[in-house]
């Protein structure tokens, strides 16, 4: 079953992701594992294919933001 009623943000995946690292200590690979697995149950269209861009644009974003704090 898909669910398309409404796209959730990168904001919210941001969030998201932030709360599984901080509350799991997983790193950012581990986390959008996590996240795949249990928020999205394997399927990438669960939600549908604008929700998955979001996630992707958040796993983006957080991966830029820890390579500028480690200075990658």
């Amino acid at each position: 079953m898909k669910y398309n009623a409404s796209v959730l943000t990168k904001d919210y995946f941001i969030a998201y992701i932030k709360l599984i690292m901080n509350s799991r200590e997983y790193t950012l690979m581990q986390d959008k594992e996590f996240a795949f697995d249990f928020f999205f149950k394997g399927d990438m269209d669960r939600y549908g294919t604008s929700t998955w861009l979001q996630f992707e644009k958040a796993i983006k974003e957080m991966d830029k933001i820890k390579c500028e704090i480690e200075l990658c």
